[in-house]
Parts: structure tokens; C-alpha cells; sequence
């Protein structure tokens, strides 16, 4: 009897130790969300709550008509104040994500009785959902390798310089809550594949949506994941889990996703969608050769998988055949200028250059990876490496992510945004193991390992597979027969052996006492430079607001609000039918701000009178005259930061005017305005 019951105080320690680390695990959580929300807010101490860059303006102007209106007038809501003389139709030309979220939140919040404005609303939605970013990685980690690689993945995601570019308080653009959505649709995605659950695979799907509706970088999500579940295929990795996870995303998602406004018949038309659905019907023929592999005989099976993929090869020929037919009228193969981009880097400058124009556009330079990512450049190739100890599918799945994500944030440095929770997740995976390797060497090396490391559970360990599951369960089953059958001497070998193993395995990663002791210090080290790194950044180089000009000299610091005053003075000097023509940069902030119709704003959706804008700059003033007569135009908004050094003028954006008027108007060419003074070169 005292054997038996020896047992019972060791499971309720072992008991207690786990719900002691869930309630710690849920406190660190709580820190991690209040550090993701208190770093982002440099720029409200510093200057004050306001609206930064000018897409968020835009964004901020629409969020007041929804909250002012409701959500049946913005849907229809045709803005005469854009893009005169054509304007635009707002509900079917936005990503309503953002708007609806912000809307949705200042309504409760009034329903509440707690009177926020809806700019100030605006101004901290990016901070809360940062927040939320955070935990969302640290659940997709933990479903990958653990809880403390999720941990240490949310924190360095709560910090990391590329993310607090898009979320400090004031960031009232599309990323905001796109970010979020991205990481918790991958979540979930992992998740239906680890446990074959519908109801995970169903809200797999209205997360898709809700990352449809937020931001048009959705189709990395509905690329990316037809490629793991190809990668999976072709290495012999399918399951049913597998189809359960990809099968209800590509039916549901593509269903919801037709039904955002802006996206429509696109999500089955365009190119960056074929991919799935050819994934779908390669993934169907896959199933039905299992299926019919289960109820055949080897022979008969043969016969059956020849002609079942035979008529998959039809099919897969006859939808090619036709998606090429819907192509074919296009001459850009049903991709959109930015696919291009990214497929092709040299696209843009030699065939758009409104899109090679904009700065985020451009590729990024070495120094901005150490300034968005830090350290998390070094962590990233250990954390690939321990993604392949053991190999899953939700570990083959972070590995394609971060290689993808690499891939175009190389070719377009906005993108440097969806690089930023993969490195994280790599990071924390590999500073997860690193230090369970490191303490448990320290451990073992002091002569605490004989009891503590065969007793505790590795929390750290990933999600296993059906294979090992489905075994696991077999080894259940026969011990339970032998013991049945044979007594308890032999149910104790099953068991016994893998802890024979997990000891010799252990014991391969002991390292030297001093060796671990100085690792746990460089690491400890390496965290600290991360942190004093981030917080920099997070102050200084990401929480100026554009609107609001700042100058450092001798005599301290110089705050320049020219841009405001200007946009007063049209707002209280002007009529309110006035039309202020300017280069397209300004134009979603003359609107919010000044409250006047513009010629041409950041939604850049008109080539032609961009550029009828860009030659109207690039001409001498009579003709340009004549051109800004024609829109009825009566001020010009031109920026000129020469006296102060202001480096984003219209001086130093003149070239794209000069380029984008000439993609147009032939008489526009872009070396009548280059001189070269044979004077100053020498021999």
C-alpha cells in the first residue's frame, strides 16, 4: 500500500508546479501587453496626441464620417473633396479593417459612458493592438516549441524597432491592426494542423477575413500557407489534419474575402490567388490516393491511383488552362504593379514610377536591418537550426515564413514590417533552447539534475505530430494489455525506456559549468544591448510625428509646426469650394486638415492625373497656368524646407514629377531638366 501511494505527494507537486507556472506565464503575459503599450507612447509625451504621416489622416477623416453617420451612409459615401473633378467612392475603394475597428471601439467605449474623442481613439489603437500582436506571437510560438519560446518571442515582438515604426501612438495606418491579424491567422492555422480541430479551422477562416478587410498584404497570408501545405505534400507529410487545416480556409476565407468591397471578384480572378486554388485541387487528389490506399488491396490500388491521378492531371491541366485564358487580356498577367514589384525588383522603376517614387517602396540597406531587427539578425539562423530538432509541420511552417519574409522585405523595406514577427519567433525560439541547454548544464553540473531533470516535464518541447501521437497512443494500449496479462513488472519497461533515453540525452548537452555560466552572461548581455536599443528607437527615431518639424542646435530644441499653420490658414482664409492643387503627398492631410477639395492625394489610384499634376510643376508658368485654370485650381501648395534643411521638399521630389509627367505626356522628358557642368570635372 505504501508503494502506491508514495506517488500521490509527487503528482500533486507536479500538479502544483504547473498551475504555479500558468499563473506566472499569465502575469508575464500582462507585463509583456503593458510594455507593448507603454513604449509606443514617446511621441504623446514628447509632443502631444496627434495623428502621424498622412495616410493615417485619411484614415482619421473616414473614422469621423463612420462614428458621425454610421456604417450604411459610409459604405455609400462618394467624397466630392478628392481627386476633382472624378472623386472617389470611399466604402468600395478602402480596406474598412482599421475604420470599423477604431469605430467599433469609440462606440462602446461612448456606450460606457467614457467620453473619448474619436481622434484620441485613433491616436492609441495602435499601441493596444501592438499589445495584442504580442500575445497572438506568443501563442503561434508556443504551438511551434513551447511556452517559453512564446514568452521570450512576445517580449522581443513588444520591442522590436521594425513593428514601433507602424504602432507608436499616433500611427493610425492599416498595419496598426494588420499585424495582429497576420500572426493570429498563422496562429490559428497552426493550431487546426496540430489538432485537426473544424472549430479552430473555422476561425482560421474569419481571422483571414478580418486580415482581408485590414490590409491588401493578405495575400502573403493566401501564398504563403498553399506553399507549406505543397512543401508538406511533396515531403510526405500529409494528414488529415493537413486538409482540415487548408481546405475550410481556401472555400470560407475566399467566400468572406469576396464580400470586402475592395477586393471582390479579385479574390478569385487575380493571379495572386491562383496558387490556392491550384494547392486545392492537388491537396484533393492526395486525399482521395490515401482514401482509396485504405480500402484496396495493393493491386487494386495501383490500378485506382493510376487513374485517379490521371483525371487530377486533367483537372489541374483544364483550371491552369483557364486561369491562363483570364490572363491573358491583361498585360501585366493579372498581377497588381505591386506583385510585380516584389516579384520583379526592377519592375516599378523601369514601368511605374509613382510606385518606385514612394521611400517605403525602395529596397533596404544593410544598416536598416541592425535598426529594425538589432540583434535578432544574429538569433535568427539558431532559431532555423532548432526548428530542425525535432522537424514538424508547424516548425517546417515558421521556417518557410521567416525565409519568405526575408525574401521580399530585401525588395521592398516597408515589407521589413512582415519580417519582424518571424525573426521574433526565431529569436525567441532560440534563446529558448539556448538557455534550457545552458541552466540545465548549470543544473547538472551542481548535482540538481538527478532529481529535478527526471522528474519535470520540458515545457519547451513542440507540438507533436498524429505519427508520434498515434503511437503514443498504441504504447498506451499495450501496456495496458501486458499489465492485463503479464503483471506490472512489464508495464514498468515501456515506461522506463524513454526516460533511459531522455538521459543520455541530456547528458550529451552538458556543457562546462564555466562554459554556461559565461553563455547565460554574453545572453543576458545581448538582451540588454536589444533593450537600450529598442527603447532608443522607439524615442527617438520613430516617435517624431512628420507633421510636427523638430531641429537640435545650440540654443535646444526647435519645434517647427509650419505645416499645421498652413493648413490653418487655407481652412480659415479660404472658400470652402476652393480647390488647392499640390503634389499628391499632401493631399490626404489638405483634406483632413484645411478641409479643402484636392486635385490629387495618396491613394495614387489615377496615373493620368498624377502625372497631369506632375507636368502642370514641370512647366513653365504659363503652361502651367493654363493646366491648373482647367481643374479649376485656385492655390498651390508647394513645400520648400531650403532655409531650414528640410530634406523631403519639392525640390528634392521634382525628378518624380518630371518622371511620372513624362510616363504620360511625351513632351515631358527627363533630360531637359538635367545639366551638367563640364567645368567641374577634372582629370
Amino acid at each position: 500500500m505504501a508503494a502506491l501511494e508514495s506517488p500521490q505527494p509527487a503528482a500533486t507537486t507536479t500538479a502544483m508546479r504547473h498551475a504555479f507556472g500558468n499563473v506566472l506565464s499569465v502575469l508575464i503575459l500582462v507585463l509583456i501587453g503593458v510594455l507593448a503599450f507603454s513604449i509606443r507612447l514617446f511621441s504623446v509625451i514628447k509632443y502631444e496626441s496627434v495623428i502621424h504621416e498622412f495616410d493615417p489622416y485619411f484614415n482619421y477623416r473616414v473614422t469621423q464620417f463612420l462614428s458621425k453617420n454610421g456604417i450604411y451612409e459610409f459604405w455609400n459615401w462618394f467624397d466630392d473633396r478628392t481627386w476633382y473633378p472624378l472623386g472617389r467612392v470611399i466604402g468600395g475603394t478602402v480596406y474598412p479593417g482599421l475604420t470599423l475597428t477604431a469605430g467599433t471601439i469609440w462606440w462602446v467605449l461612448n456606450s460606457l459612458n467614457i467620453p473619448l474623442s474619436v481622434e484620441t481613439v485613433c491616436v492609441f489603437t495602435a499601441p493596444v493592438f501592438s499589445a495584442f500582436a504580442s500575445w497572438a506571437t506568443y501563442l503561434l510560438t508556443k504551438e511551434v516549441k513551447g511556452s517559453g519560446a512564446g514568452l521570450a518571442a512576445a517580449v522581443l515582438l513588444a520591442m522590436v524597432p521594425s513593428y514601433i515604426s507602424r504602432s507608436v501612438a499616433g500611427s493610425y495606418d492599416n498595419e496598426a491592426v494588420a499585424i495582429f491579424a497576420l500572426i493570429f491567422t498563422f496562429y490559428l492555422y497552426i493550431k487546426t494542423l496540430n489538432t485537426g480541430s473544424l472549430f479552430y479551422a473555422t476561425l482560421n477562416a474569419l481571422a483571414y477575413f478580418y486580415m482581408v478587410c485590414s490590409w491588401g498584404g493578405y495575400t502573403f497570408i493566401i501564398n504563403l500557407i498553399p506553399m507549406h501545405v505543397l512543401l508538406c505534400i511533396v515531403t510526405g507529410r500529409y494528414s488529415p489534419r493537413l486538409y482540415i487545416a487548408y481546405a475550410p480556409l481556401v472555400v470560407l476565407g475566399t467566400l468572406l474575402a469576396a464580400l470586402v468591397p475592395v477586393v471582390g471578384f479579385n479574390a478569385v480572378l487575380t493571379s495572386e490567388h491562383f496558387a490556392s486554388f491550384l494547392v486545392f485541387i492537388i491537396i484533393h487528389v492526395v486525399a482521395l490516393v490515401y482514401y482509396i490506399k485504405g480500402i484496396l488491396t495493393p493491386k487494386m490500388f495501383k490500378v485506382a491511383v493510376t487513374l485517379v491521378v490521371s483525371i487530377g492531371m486533367v483537372v489541374c491541366f483544364i483550371v491552369v488552362a483557364i486561369l491562363v485564358a483570364l490572363v491573358a487580356s491583361s498585360p501585366t498577367g493579372g498581377w497588381s504593379g505591386r506583385s510585380l514589384s516584389l516579384l520583379d525588383p526592377t519592375y516599378a522603376s523601369k514601368y511605374i514610377p509613382i510606385i518606385a517614387s514612394v521611400s517605403e517602396h525602395q529596397p533596404p540597406t544593410w544598416p536598416s536591418y541592425f535598426m529594425d531587427i538589432n540583434v535578432l539578425a544574429f538569433l535568427v539562423p539558431a532559431g532555423i537550426i532548432a526548428c530542425f530538432s525535432p522537424l514538424s509541420d508547424s516548425s517546417s511552417f515558421v521556417v518557410l515564413y521567416i525565409v519568405m519574409s526575408v525574401y521580399f522585405s530585401g525588395v521592398m523595406v516597408r515589407l521589413m514590417l512582415v519580417l519582424a514577427p518571424a525573426a521574433c519567433i526565431m529569436s525567441g525560439i532560440a534563446l529558448s533552447q539556448a538557455f534550457d541547454v545552458f541552466t540545465g548544464s548549470i543544473k547538472y553540473q551542481l548535482g540538481g539534475s538527478s532529481n529535478s531533470t527526471d522528474n519535470a516535464e520540458d515545457t519547451n518541447n513542440a507540438p507533436k505530430d498524429d505519427a508520434s501521437a498515434g503511437k503514443t497512443d498504441k504504447g498506451e494500449e499495450i501496456v495496458k494489455e501486458r499489465s492485463s496479462k503479464k503483471g506490472k513488472k512489464k508495464e514498468r519497461e515501456p515506461a522506463d525506456k524513454p526516460s533511459v533515453k531522455s538521459k543520455a540525452k541530456k547528458k550529451a548537452l552538458v556543457l562546462p559549468l564555466e562554459t554556461s555560466i559565461v553563455a547565460l552572461l554574453l545572453l543576458i548581455m545581448l538582451g540588454a544591448f536589444y533593450v537600450i536599443h529598442c527603447v532608443w528607437a522607439a524615442a527617438e527615431a520613430y516617435s517624431a510625428p512628420s507633421i510636427v518639424l523638430t531641429s537640435q542646435s545650440r540654443d535646444g530644441l526647435h519645434v517647427f509646426d509650419d505645416f499645421r499653420e498652413s493648413y490653418a490658414w487655407l481652412s480659415h482664409n479660404t472658400d470652402v469650394d476652393d480647390k488647392v492643387a499640390s503634389w499628391w503627398d499632401y493631399g490626404y492631410q489638405t483634406t483632413a486638415m484645411a478641409n479643402r477639395t484636392v486635385i490629387v492625394d495618396n491613394n495614387t489610384w489615377n496615373n493620368t492625373h498624377i502625372a497631369t499634376v506632375g507636368t502642370a510643376m514641370s512647366s513653365p508658368e504659363k503652361a502651367a497656368w493654363e493646366i491648373f485654370n482647367s481643374l479649376d485650381v485656385k492655390y498651390v501648395l508647394v513645400v520648400f524646407g531650403g532655409l531650414i534643411g528640410y530634406p523631403s521638399d519639392d525640390i528634392n521630389k521634382f525628378l518624380w514629377m518630371v518622371r511620372i509627367g513624362g510616363g504620360v505626356f511625351p513632351h515631358i522628358k527627363e533630360a531637359d531638366y538635367l545639366t551638367l557642368n563640364l567645368n567641374l570635372v577634372t582629370y
